[in-house]
């Protein structure tokens, strides 16, 4: 079954006219890159790309207002206002408890909030059983500001450079070709680098996974005197909409050991994944910092 991206339902079409919803089509990309194949269209096998299909906006204006089941109560509204009803306005909807910021974890049907606020227990319980609760409930929120004190603490560094990287996608010499990704060699912090990415660590056939993931490595391609430490994060590109979560990664580079492990690349879910796969390049920002003896 596949992921729906956020925004599934804008339609675009082939230049036959047949039309497709932007989840199916970016899978379609992506698979297509997955395969070696050109991507074509399923009703007529015409070619599709980002350059040759376009949107459809009259009929994106047509199904915004055809109706569709809510979620949560299975009525039907409009597919221009069930994001509200959803959100705000359904009876059914599901909601959490007010004193979840006590620890309490009740959710359910919004219609059925009133009632749990009035008996829930985390009101009365004592300060000593509070305090175990947000204890544990603390180790969440420590961990989001450990990252972040990390890269500032990251940013305060002598050496400290970044640059825009473009993965390009190539082939294995193998029998089976699989999909790889590479950067053109780049400088930062006087030395020159490559990355590769590769897809679901390279298995056999990910064109037939549901779930996809991309995990890269640092290669120094410059001979060096000395180790060189550093620490590395791979964000989005200024122009990409791909939702990346930070994470830092350490490495002593030298010259027997100038390559990192595959390290996962950290976006948010298979959704994120195909859309990296199906755009021509994938375009990344890489932050590298030295660590000072």
């Amino acid at each position: 079954k596949r992921e729906k991206p956020r925004d599934s339902w804008p339609q675009g079409q082939c230049t036959n006219g047949h039309l497709m919803c932007a989840g199916c089509f970016i899978h379609l990309l992506a698979d297509s890159r997955l395969k070696e194949e050109q991507a074509t269209c399923p009703n007529c096998r015409c070619e599709i790309s980002k350059n040759l299909c376009c949107r459809n906006l009259a009929v994106e204006k047509a199904v915004s207002e055809l109706p569709t089941d809510c979620t949560f109560c299975l009525k039907q509204f409009p597919r221009s206002s069930l994001e509200r009803h959803q959100k705000e306005e359904c009876q059914d909807r599901v909601t959490q408890c007010k004193y979840k910021r006590i620890g309490c974890p009740w959710q359910g049907p919004f219609h059925e909030l009133p009632a749990h606020e009035s008996e829930c227990s985390h009101p009365t319980k004592t300060g000593t059983e509070l305090m175990g609760i947000l204890g544990e409930m603390d180790q969440s929120h420590r961990r989001d500001t450990q990252l972040y004190n990390s890269i500032f603490g990251l940013l305060c560094y002598e050496k400290i450079g970044f640059t825009e990287v473009q993965f390009r996608p190539y082939r294995t010499d193998d029998f089976i070709t699989r999909l790889y990704y590479e950067t053109p060699r780049f400088t930062v912090l006087n030395q020159t680098w490559v990355l590769k990415a590769r897809v679901n660590d390279s298995e056999r056939n990910p064109n037939l996974s549901c779930k996809r993931t991309l995990s890269f490595q640092l290669i120094l391609k410059s001979k060096v005197n000395s180790a060189l430490e550093c620490s590395f994060l791979l964000l989005k590109g200024p122009y990409d909409d791909v939702r990346i979560k930070p994470v830092i990664y350490h490495h002593s580079f030298s010259n027997d050991t100038n390559e990192t492990d595959y390290v996962p690349l950290p976006i948010s879910d298979s959704v994120e994944c195909n859309k990296l796969l199906a755009a021509k390049n994938i375009n990344l920002r890489l932050f590298i910092f030295q660590v000072q003896k």
